[in-house]
């Protein structure tokens, strides 16, 4: 029997919820980052720490990479990452440089991990979580990626794994060089798609495991320490909860059965949903709409920045 279809089939055994039971889980990637369109980073980490707490939103994790701590992310990195522990937030790993898999050997990759778990180690909150950086664990090259799982699971760590997300960053960038270019900003537009689309990811995920695995898991929500999160986080939590959604904390997202899936497909580029879908035999498209850049990039030129678009 190849190895994905025991966990797969443990999953499928699972009961199912009586009643419609959507919980999801917020974490951040790539802390500590550096200025973006509007404000410095330590407003950032303010503001962030702030609307979560106006949200009434429960813990949620910090995916940290030590070796952005100096380059451009201000003085206050360390501190900004020990605020976010202070506020009650967990923090885990991201790696020290960020790099690709798929670029790399395995040993390499995880001589990365060694080195920022070595500045995380005995700090407060720290869990033991690694999330792959772009969510590249191989691509195509299986070897490595099972020397990487094998890796993980000798020094304690487990897959901190996604199973949604809408792509972020992207609308970040596309936010922060309209800014620079000077063109004029629907701030209130820009709102509306960051938190319709984060909404819709989560939807779109919850459905396509019903589909794929017959339950609800608990989501594990992408989001990035980013300008757009500052500036809209609370009316995210508040849509989420609009729409039927528990906002629970990371920890209890971490606890779900889920994460012992570990999909043998032919690249692992992407969210756990996406991954699953695939070895079910669900045909592509297996992601939310808006991952295809694109597509978010016209809709934000047209709703944002007012420009016309060419069909």
């Amino acid at each position: 029997m190849r190895r994905w279809l025991l966990p797969l089939l443990i999953l499928l055994l699972l009961p199912v919820p009586a009643a419609a039971q959507k919980m999801i889980a917020l974490s951040f990637d790539d802390v500590p980052r550096a200025r973006g369109a509007y404000f410095t980073p330590d407003e950032r980490t303010k503001r962030i720490i702030r609307e979560l707490w106006k949200a009434d939103a429960p813990q949620a994790v910090f995916f940290v990479v030590p070796g952005q701590l100096g380059q451009g992310v201000g003085y206050g990195g360390q501190l900004r990452i020990q605020a976010y522990v202070d506020a009650g937030h967990a923090i885990a790993n991201h790696s020290n440089t960020h790099p690709h898999l798929s670029a790399m050997t395995a040993e390499t990759y995880l001589a990365d991990i060694d080195k920022a778990e070595t500045w995380l180690k005995d700090r407060g909150a720290r869990r033991p979580w690694f999330r792959f950086p772009f969510l590249d664990e191989g691509g195509k090259d299986k070897a490595k990626r099972d020397a990487v799982r094998a890796g993980l699971a000798a020094r304690g760590l487990r897959n901190g794994y996604v199973t949604a997300e809408s792509s972020d960053w992207h609308l970040e960038n596309l936010t922060r060089e309209a800014v620079q270019a000077k063109k004029k900003v629907n701030r209130k537009a820009l709102g509306e798609l960051y938190v319709s689309w984060h909404v819709e990811a989560a939807n779109f995920a919850d459905a396509m495991m019903q589909k794929v695995i017959g339950r609800q898991p608990i989501q594990v929500l992408l989001l990035h320490e980013t300008d757009l999160a500052a500036l809209y986080i609370g009316d995210l939590v508040r849509a989420l909860r609009k729409d039927g959604w528990t906002v629970v904390d990371a920890d209890t997202a971490y606890a779900d059965p889920i994460g012992e899936a570990m999909p043998d497909v032919p690249a692992a580029n992407g969210t756990l949903t996406e991954a699953l879908a695939w070895a079910a035999g669900v045909p592509a498209p297996r992601w939310y709409r808006y991952n295809q850049t694109d597509l978010a990039t016209a809709v934000f030129r047209k709703k944002v920045l007012g420009e016309s678009v060419a069909k």
